[in-house]
């Protein structure tokens, strides 16, 4: 777990609700998990330039503008900073492919055997992994993120992107 007192991380997250197209518990519950873990332990470092040189630890909402991921970034008190925009286009056909995998996997879990939802589970976090991985490469000229940060910010894409 990374130290807390590192100023390249995230301390606040919160999603645009206008952005949230569909909501059921099942959704709720992965929102709420991603962003107590990513809060728990996280690294951010933005590679912009930043008024007044801030390197944190940064505020972000998270929303979708012109179906691309648009980062608002704040100051701990709540000063505005900065958004980053980052297209989506290179996580599309995974973030399809999870969905696809999640929808198999809730509706496993009613009446599959544990071994067919644990290859189900297995699938999904497969997914997941490789979505973290491309967001790290993709997004790396403009913003430094470890894995777990990914996983946990790959999560919150998802819950923006469910239609």
């Amino acid at each position: 777990m990374l130290d807390q007192k590192c100023d390249n991380r995230i301390c606040h997250v919160e999603l645009d609700q206008k952005s949230i197209i569909r909501r059921n518990s099942d959704i709720e519950h992965e929102r709420r998990v991603a962003i107590f873990d990513l809060l728990d332990a996280n690294y951010f470092a933005p590679k912009i330039d930043i008024p007044d040189n801030y390197g944190g630890p940064y505020r972000v909402t998270l929303r979708m503008e012109d179906n691309r991921l648009a980062i608002d970034l704040k100051t701990e008190q709540s000063r505005d900073l900065s958004t980053l925009v980052l297209p989506l286009s290179p996580l599309r056909s995974v973030i399809k492919e999870y969905f696809l995998v999640c929808n198999s996997y809730y509706d496993a879990i009613k009446t599959a055997s544990p071994k067919q939802i644990e290859a189900i589970d297995f699938g999904r976090r497969a997914l997941h992994n490789e979505g973290s991985q491309i967001m790290q490469s993709r997004f790396s000229d403009k913003v430094d993120i470890d894995f777990e940060t990914a996983r946990r910010l790959f999560t919150l894409i998802c819950v923006l992107q469910i239609r």
